[in-house]
């Protein structure tokens, strides 16, 4: 069975962002938000000694998804790959998978109303192609394939290489886009941007997005209703009076 993975070589990545258009054109994503972004860290080192990397982000695939955990509705899931999915049918929109992101590679799109993220392009790959960012890359930066061929080029560059994880001690999740590059540039990519905890669901949380919402609408519905029966018991009373 495949096993999904991307590296991405931060030494060839000249943050031309056309993986983000490449991306956003393939799925449609509204202005605002994207399924892959590109940064760049903040300034290091003393003058004249100044260096900096870009990095590129996205859903991390990873092992022990936090993200599927909390899904109310069971949408969020784990498919035989190793991509981490989203059944838009089923999804209610709540955001708690948003909250446990801890690379915060999700977000609610606003057209749908549903859950938007990196699925490493599912749909091509099942076409036998590669994701659209990896297919776009001006710098042939970013590598995908099956972490389990031991001859695909991500394997090589993840096992032979050292790609690296952008994974810490406390936050270890396992995610499957991988990095190369100079080790000063991973180590500060890494405490720029460090994956954080994972904010699960809590009952106030619950209460305020799901259940709240729901049983306002219950109660409009319920109320509406009784308006209904209302005025027309009042409109066939009126009719009864006037024979």
């Amino acid at each position: 069975m495949a096993r999904y993975a991307m590296v991405t070589d931060l030494r060839k990545c000249v943050a031309c962002q056309a993986c983000t258009v490449a991306c956003s054109a393939e799925w449609a994503v509204p202005a605002g938000h994207a399924r892959t972004h590109v940064r760049t860290t903040p300034l290091a080192g003393s003058f004249p000694n100044l260096t900096s990397s870009p990095v590129v982000g996205q859903c991390n695939q990873c092992d022990h998804p936090p993200c599927v955990e909390p899904c109310p509705s069971g949408a969020t899931y784990q498919d035989a790959g190793g991509i981490v999915r989203v059944d838009t049918d089923v999804c209610i929109g709540c955001g708690f998978c948003v909250d446990a992101c801890p690379y915060e590679a999700r977000f609610i799109n606003p057209r749908t109303k549903k859950v938007d993220k990196c699925d490493f392009c599912r749909p091509r790959i099942e076409r036998g192609e590669v994701p659209a960012c990896v297919a776009t890359c001006t710098a042939h930066a970013k590598y995908f394939g099956d972490l389990e061929d031991r001859n695909s080029e991500v394997s090589r560059l993840v096992f032979r290489d050292g790609a690296r994880r952008m994974e810490t001690r406390t936050v270890a999740v396992g995610p499957n886009v991988f990095y190369l590059g100079r080790p000063e540039h991973l180590d500060l990519v890494l405490s720029s941007y460090p994956p954080r905890p994972p904010r699960l669901l809590t009952a106030g949380a619950a209460w305020t997005r799901l259940l709240k919402p729901l049983v306002l609408a219950m109660v409009g519905m319920t109320f509406a209703g009784q308006a209904v029966a209302f005025f027309t018991q009042l409109h066939k009373g009126e009719g009864d009076f006037e024979e």
